[in-house]
């Protein structure tokens, strides 16, 4: 058997296909971006473990497409504050011990390497300002309280934004989280129906009103 041949063959064994059962099992960072996942779920790494959800229903999605498309206009109009806007992100918590990459529904970067050629580009460099949760029924744990402390240990991370349809789906409503040093302000409400305004990202208002998703 050629070297060729036998090293195709390692690299074959290595690739994980993961799934569901697979929650929680450990996991190296090399190893969770070269695995393969089951359709129907989503798949972050958290502190060197595998993390599956399910994908979102229609509503969950709606309500994340409209977001994105305000954040999306909002930098076109603003690229002096916000120069790139993604629903696909992968984020790198620092000075953690085991890997851990949370992937949010929405992420808002001020600085984004533009100039650099897109191949040499990695989520590693980037770091978001600003991220959105959508709440999903039966997986809010995960935006409520895990994502709360490890979106805390991004210093670039300025707001936290969970956005919940789970009562209204036409009017959700809203819990912010502000950065002050290194902790988190007391969150902020809004109420369904409501309009955010930030000093992050000035002239954006947010009126929490799903109708024209």
């Amino acid at each position: 058997m050629s070297g060729t041949v036998r090293e195709m063959k390692r690299v074959t064994r290595s690739i994980l296909r993961l799934g569901p059962a697979d929650h929680g099992m450990p996991i190296s960072l090399e190893e969770f971006e070269q695995a393969d996942g089951e359709e129907g779920h989503r798949y972050e790494i958290i502190e060197g473990r595998v993390y599956v959800s399910p994908l979102p229903e229609l509503p969950h999605e709606d309500l994340e497409h409209w977001l994105f498309i305000k954040l999306l206009d909002y930098g076109k109009a603003h690229p002096q504050y916000v120069q790139r806007v993604s629903n696909q992100a992968r984020i790198f918590v620092p000075e953690r011990r085991l890997a851990t990459c949370p992937e949010p529904d929405i992420a808002v970067y001020r600085k984004y390497p533009l100039r650099m050629a897109r191949w040499m580009r990695s989520w590693r460099m980037v770091s978001p300002v600003n991220v959105v949760e959508v709440l999903s029924p039966g997986n809010v744990d995960k935006d409520l309280e895990r994502n709360v402390e490890l979106y805390l240990g991004v210093p670039s991370i300025r707001e936290y934004w969970i956005v919940d349809q789970r009562v209204k789906q036409e009017h959700p409503s809203m819990i912010v989280y502000r950065r002050r040093g290194s902790r988190w302000q007391k969150p902020i409400h809004v109420a369904p129906g409501g309009t955010y305004t930030t000093p992050l990202l000035p002239e954006f208002e947010l009126k929490l009103d799903e109708s024209d998703a």
